[in-house]
């Protein structure tokens, strides 16, 4: 089973992660040419963070509970459903492909602002706090009484994205956007460590992560961005999800994201 360890003890990242993604023009996907729009409701948008990986025995339930959000209604308009693949359990005799340091350090920043001293698999995040009580839940997180404003993202290309955020309470305040690529549809066949044997199937898999500043324009906040793929992505349904947070915190204010589906 995977133990809670505590973070000055967690080992450094062993490799880079096979797949890296930058900005640039999408590689390898073929998507549809009519622009595409995501758009929030006023109310907050559930982001649910779940830290995983393939070395870890425990986390197969929690990927799977994860992976049920996928046929539930209120996907991307009532909840964003993201999956982070962590690398420090690597050095237990398996390398989670999809895993990065990136993604470890943003749970270890996490600890910090929870004044945790340990980390651990799997965990889940629901809107920036830590959520124990995932398991009990057949449905899905849904949108919450909190007023957040309306985040929209558009892309003509799927190469080159904009977003506009219109804060519920208005003024200056800094904000910033968080977005990612997210594939399902994963499978692996793990020949080693504690899932030796193991048949394991992923959803929401975050391929990348990019932030990037939004300036108050006209009636809210203004921001864009380049994300596409270095190289070709392993066959999956690609989804994007985009959520806006205060300036050099991690606590998402609202949230929204959809499906790229691709051109027939």
């Amino acid at each position: 089973m995977c133990l809670i360890q505590r973070l000055k003890r967690l080992p450094k990242a062993l490799a880079k992660t096979k797949w890296l993604f930058v900005l640039g023009m999408l590689a390898g996907i073929s998507v549809h040419a009519a622009p595409l729009q995501f758009q929030s409701t006023a109310s907050q948008t559930a982001l649910v963070e779940l830290y995983t990986s393939e070395g870890c025995s425990s986390c197969p339930p929690a990927e799977s509970w994860l992976s049920h959000l996928k046929d539930k209604p209120g996907l991307w308009s009532e909840f964003v459903p993201v999956a982070f693949h962590v690398d420090y359990w690597d050095n237990l005799g398996w390398r989670d492909k999809w895993a990065s340091k990136q993604y470890s350090d943003r749970q270890r920043d996490y600890a910090g602002v929870w004044a945790s001293e340990n980390i651990y698999t799997p965990e889940f995040v629901l809107n920036g706090k830590e959520w124990h009580n995932w398991f009990g839940i057949k449905g899905a997180p849904g949108l919450s009484d909190t007023k957040a404003g309306i985040l929209k993202v558009t892309s003509e290309d799927t190469n080159h994205w904009q977003v506009h955020y219109i804060p519920a309470a208005g003024g200056t305040t800094g904000y910033e956007l968080n977005a990612a690529f997210l594939l399902s549809g994963l499978g692996s066949d793990v020949k080693a460590g504690e899932n030796t044997g193991r048949h394991l199937e992923h959803d929401f898999v975050v391929l990348t992560l990019i932030k990037r500043p939004l300036a108050l324009q006209g009636d809210g906040f203004q921001g864009a961005f380049l994300m596409s793929a270095e190289q070709k992505t392993p066959p999956g349904r690609l989804g994007l999800a985009v959520w806006v947070s205060l300036n050099n915190r991690l606590e998402p204010l609202q949230a929204v994201g959809g499906w790229i589906e691709p051109s027939k």
